[in-house]
């Protein structure tokens, strides 16, 4: 990625997509040019929540909400030191950001981070585009990095994919830290950061947990030095089929049946590791706005999702393996894909979505008191 953080005004700037579509706009953030998998998200609030999640890293965000940066930027609602996009695209972004704790506006603050991104595009129509041809690379061009079509296309074309991609140690911590239990200390969780959100380590604390957090590198070794209650794998970017680190580290937990709660990436590993395959799905899903029954009560919750790949397990009915009976416990209505297993016999159960959900919906956050009461059971 090339970038310079001159003001954008009405800079041109086209976005290519892989298989040749155009769309032309004006720059919007930094000025230059970058490369990713083109992905469209469909929540309407929370784009700070986002645009910080490291599970975005090398994806290029098409917002289906038209009016974007409405509340500028503030310092506190980040899920982590960065903003992780690799491009960002959207229609009307806000001329003046309005919110009592906006500091500075979206586009100042993509222009600071060399985020190069698009505005005034039919981001309809690329959405539709997405839907039915399904995720593809992508590049925006905007200064001097525009070029011929032809030329452009071409740079597009030699970006890396997606599927193959192995990028949780690029995005998750270098060193351990821990984040201490708000309150009353009640259990030790080891975390392994493969991209984590910072909210999800506050949600663990919210509830009395000593959240010690892991590079993705850690071993079982690093994992057992804490003395862990449980052991935690977060959300994370990249194809699960890369990820032959964390899955055995994974088994080692499942063999000593501590409890064990993974999000996301970390559905994706346990499904992995239980002996299941993944996939690439066609789009994907990502927005804040996603139905997903809990087959365990019935219930229905709106959640936040933010993944390509999924887990390729049976629907209808148990499956044995080597660490006992697993069976899907979530399901997306709106595509039956799976969003969480939960194991029958020991204390191991992960979901696709975001049940920490800093910019909402919390319908999900029952889940964290599932982890809670699993380590219980097991100290009982």
């Amino acid at each position: 990625m090339t970038t310079s953080t001159q003001g954008t005004g009405k800079v041109p700037a086209v976005l290519v997509l892989e298989d040749g579509r155009t769309f032309r706009g004006r720059a919007y953030g930094a000025v230059g040019a970058t490369f990713g998998e083109a992905v469209f998200s469909t929540g309407m609030t929370g784009y700070q929540e986002t645009l910080t999640d490291p599970s975005y890293h090398r994806q290029v965000v098409v917002m289906t909400a038209p009016h974007v940066g409405n509340t500028g930027v503030n310092d506190e609602d980040p899920e982590s030191g960065r903003i992780w996009v690799a491009g960002y695209v959207v229609r009307d972004p806000a001329r003046i950001p309005s919110n009592w704790r906006s500091r500075r506006s979206l586009d100042e603050e993509l222009a600071r981070q060399g985020v190069v991104g698009i505005s005034g595009i039919d981001t309809r129509a690329l959405t539709r585009h997405l839907r039915e041809r399904g995720a593809m690379r992508v590049g925006i061009f905007s200064g001097d990095a525009l070029g011929d079509d032809a030329a452009m296309l071409a740079e597009v074309r030699r970006a890396p994919e997606m599927k193959g991609a192995d990028l949780s140690a690029e995005v998750a911590t270098k060193e351990a830290y821990v984040v201490p239990a708000i309150g009353e200390k009640r259990f030790t969780v080891a975390a392994v950061d493969l991209g984590i959100k910072g909210m999800t380590p506050h949600r663990m604390a919210e509830r009395g947990i000593e959240v010690h957090v892991l590079p993705a590198t850690a071993t079982a070794e690093d994992v057992y030095a804490v003395e862990p209650d449980g052991v935690f794998f977060s959300n994370g970017p990249g194809d699960p089929a890369t990820a032959d680190h964390p899955v055995s580290v994974m088994r080692e937990v499942l063999s000593r049946k501590t409890p064990l709660f993974g999000i996301c990436f970390g559905n994706q590993i346990l499904g992995r590791a239980l002996g299941f395959g993944t996939y690439k799905l066609k789009y994907g899903h990502r927005g804040i706005n996603q139905p997903v029954q809990d087959r365990t009560t019935g219930k229905v919750e709106v959640t936040a999702h933010n993944h390509g790949f999924a887990v390729d397990a049976p629907l209808d009915a148990a499956t044995d393996t080597p660490y006992g009976r697993v069976e899907v416990s979530h399901v997306c209505l709106n595509d039956d894909v799976v969003e969480g297993l939960q194991l029958l016999d020991q204390p191991a159960f992960s979901v696709q979505y975001h049940p920490e959900a800093a910019a909402g919906p919390h319908d999900a956050a029952y889940l964290f008191d599932r982890f809670v009461s699993l380590m219980e059971g097991q100290r009982a």
